[in-house]
């Protein structure tokens, strides 16, 4: 047996190809898998599709890069790159609006690594079965256990005076979000200065590198030659 209890850990081996957990039902379900190897070839990977009545018709594709982050420009390729997509396969028979977002703080959770990077935070969750008579549970992540048969959640929540918990395998939740508290918002900050950090870092060392590859002007050489000759 194997848990995670790190609040803010982040699985570097959790790429594009990481596998949803938890995906969607009926149309929404065909649809996710027209979106997520058209996201692909940007680097993005599909969090979650939805389809809903919202100005006539909207479907609303949720994506982000590999380590969490979506940018307005990532948002622009993906929906330039999934319209066509859209168009070719014909899913719906009447007028729809696209739209392409990020996760955001309350994300769904639907990846092993979305679950991990979760410990220590608050969620709701949606079974598809009753677990102990209860489909709907809401509390504090406190591990993820990693089984054979799959992996688990295990959760913590407050019910009055009393404490309880629940074990929760992954795969069998119909739906899984974070609910927006303060420490979540402090821990999305800290990630995203830590990623600011990370980006300005390899900036630096790419401008450096690319300074190397320079050859020195020759006014440069002529300049030390000179002032190495002896008087």
């Amino acid at each position: 047996m194997v848990e995670t209890s790190h609040p803010d850990i982040a699985n570097p081996a959790a790429g594009v190809d990481e596998p949803r957990l938890i995906e969607e039902k009926g149309l929404a379900l065909r649809v996710a898998r027209i979106a997520a190897p058209a996201l692909k070839i940007f680097g993005l990977r599909l969090v979650r599709v939805k389809i809903t009545a919202a100005a006539g018709s909207t479907v609303q594709v949720m994506a982000e890069r590999p380590d969490g982050t979506m940018t307005i420009e990532d948002c622009e390729q993906a929906s330039e790159q999934l319209s066509p997509a859209f168009d070719v396969e014909n899913f719906m028979s009447h007028a729809y609006r696209l739209e392409v977002s990020s996760p955001g703080i309350d994300r769904p959770l639907v990846r092993l690594s979305d679950f991990e990077r979760a410990v220590g935070h608050e969620a709701k969750i949606e079974m598809a079965a009753p677990v102990e008579g209860r489909k709907r549970f809401r509390g504090v992540i406190e591990s993820i256990e990693l089984r054979p048969e799959g992996p688990l959640a295990r959760i913590v929540a407050a019910e009055g005076k009393d404490e309880t918990r629940a074990a929760l395998p992954i795969s069998d939740m119909a739906e899984a979000r974070l609910v927006l508290t303060d420490d979540l918002i402090r821990a999305a900050l800290r990630r995203e200065k830590q990623a600011l950090r990370q980006a300005r870092r390899g900036e630096a060392g790419a401008r450096r590198r690319e300074a190397a590859k320079k050859p020195q002007s020759k006014r440069k050489v002529a300049d030390r030659g000179a002032a190495e000759k002896p008087r």
